[in-house]
């Protein structure tokens, strides 16, 4: 696929999953009372909602970025790996309770397996998005860069 085609197919499922996600977040965002920890619930909600914002300004700003092919493509999957994974460890720990990596919304130490699945998901999203901010500060800078030395041509 050509790199105008791949930005424009990304960019697409980005706002879309953007949109999703958001939509996640508000209706978790319904299920507060209900969790065994509310604080978390509250936790899952804002990180639904504002990882699906993310997602949206990533969607609409990703043609701008100037990378190649392979940068495009682990930066696309690890941006939906970290918003998905974000929520999905916040919604798991309001849900169970669990989440001691958490200790400020009131997470308490679960099973053995679930806090090792919030650990490992908060662990290895954390890297994810600063990997992706990284990658995508350099895509732009590459733009800023192109278009004043196109301009200056001029």
């Amino acid at each position: 696929m050509e790199n105008t085609g791949r930005k424009k197919w990304q960019s697409d499922w980005l706002l879309f999953l953007g949109i999703l996600l958001f939509l996640l977040g508000l209706l978790i965002g319904l299920c507060i009372p209900l969790m065994m920890n509310p604080r978390m619930g509250l936790t899952a909600h804002l990180e639904g909602v504002m990882n699906g914002m993310f997602l949206v300004i990533l969607g609409l700003t990703w043609n701008r970025l100037i990378l190649n092919d392979r940068w495009l493509s682990y930066t696309f999957w690890l941006i939906l790996y970290g918003s998905f994974a974000n929520f999905l460890a916040v919604t798991i720990a309001s849900i169970t309770g669990a989440g001691k990596m958490m200790p400020i919304a009131g997470g308490k130490e679960g099973t053995p397996v679930v806090e090792g699945l919030i650990s490992f998901l908060l662990i290895s999203l954390a890297l994810a998005m600063i990997f992706v901010c990284v990658v995508v500060l350099n895509g732009l800078y590459r733009n800023m860069k192109s278009r004043i030395l196109s301009e200056s041509r001029k």
